[in-house]
């Protein structure tokens, strides 16, 4: 190496420019930014403006259109139903029912084909099967959904299940001596009630979905005055999924089976009995049942989930 090379060691830091210049050539000057993204002043003062006002008046302004839009979306939902019910024919007026022949069809027709004597539940389950099976589907899908939504796993460790345990501690009612013992009175009236609306559904006012709500709120009482260790003696996570899957497994395959032989324009092979005989209207006595339980187990699910403090 040449003494004149390392002559910029002891120059300093100007030498050191030169000797690169002389071996690299010119440095390259900084480059100069671009007009283009440069913020210009204006557009920086504009900003600052919406933003001020968004964080003061902005936010305001869109929860109290937000309100407005709630209120308004309400009241016009309120009119509407009020305007229908206003076409709606009088209390014992027989002129739109002569007019209407489906209507006509079911009050003169409907006993014979489905046997109930209760003609509303011959048309929810008979005649309109199809939709309060997917009624019944769509209640236990809504029970899925929130088990997704919480991750809920089947099986668990001991240490989880240890967790879960003083978790579910906390929301334990405070052994009230009156709830309980109101609730050692009311619960199997409450439950007998329940069974004898379901039961009878065909025969009188009731039905599966009103059964299994009266049955829902009798397992929510049970479970508020006594806790979680003593309805789980008899009604578990594992009891909800048997009872649900098997009530709606039961009901898609009796309605599958009338489904099918009625779009072939087959015999049944099902009698709908006796007028006012409780096993009489062919398969709505079961289908009552296979209704109820999917309700009860709905309502006691949800509510055991969000009673938890999952959400």
């Amino acid at each position: 190496m040449k003494t004149n090379d390392l002559k910029w060691l002891a120059d300093g830091s100007e030498a050191l420019d030169e000797a690169l210049t002389r071996e690299y050539g010119e440095p390259e000057p900084p480059e100069a930014p671009d007009a283009f993204e440069m913020p210009h002043p204006r557009e920086n003062r504009y900003y600052r403006l919406v933003h001020n006002w968004t964080n003061r008046r902005g936010e305001k302004l869109v929860n109290r259109l937000y309100s407005a839009m709630v209120v308004l979306i309400c009241v016009g939902i309120c009119a509407l139903l009020i305007f229908t019910t206003l076409d709606m024919p009088r209390f014992g007026d027989a002129k739109p029912l002569e007019d209407d022949e489906l209507s006509t069809f079911y009050v003169e027709e409907g006993y014979r084909h489905t046997g109930a004597a209760n003609i509303v539940t011959g048309i929810i389950l008979e005649f309109r099967g199809f939709d309060t099976l997917g009624e019944s589907h769509v209640l236990f899908i809504a029970v899925c959904t929130v088990l997704l939504m919480l991750s809920l796993r089947g099986e668990r460790d001991e240490e989880k299940k240890l967790q879960q345990r003083v978790k579910e501690e906390r929301y334990e009612p405070d052994r009230d001596l009156i709830l309980r013992s109101a609730a050692r009175i009311l619960t199997p009236l409450i439950f007998v009630f329940g069974l004898y609306i379901i039961f009878n559904g065909h025969l009188s006012p009731g039905g599966g979905f009103s059964g299994g709500a009266v049955l829902g709120a009798g397992l929510i009482l049970y479970q508020n005055a006594f806790g979680y260790e003593r309805i789980e003696r008899f009604f578990t996570y594992k009891t909800f999924r048997w009872v649900s899957v098997g009530a709606l497994l039961f009901y898609s395959l009796a309605k599958g089976y009338h489904f099918f032989t009625g779009a072939n324009h087959m015999e049944n092979g099902l009698s709908v009995g006796a007028a006012g005989n409780i096993f009489s209207a062919g398969l709505l006595l079961p289908l009552n049942f296979a209704v109820g339980c999917v309700v009860a187990c709905t309502m006691y699910a949800l509510y055991t989930m969000f009673r938890r403090g999952e959400f």
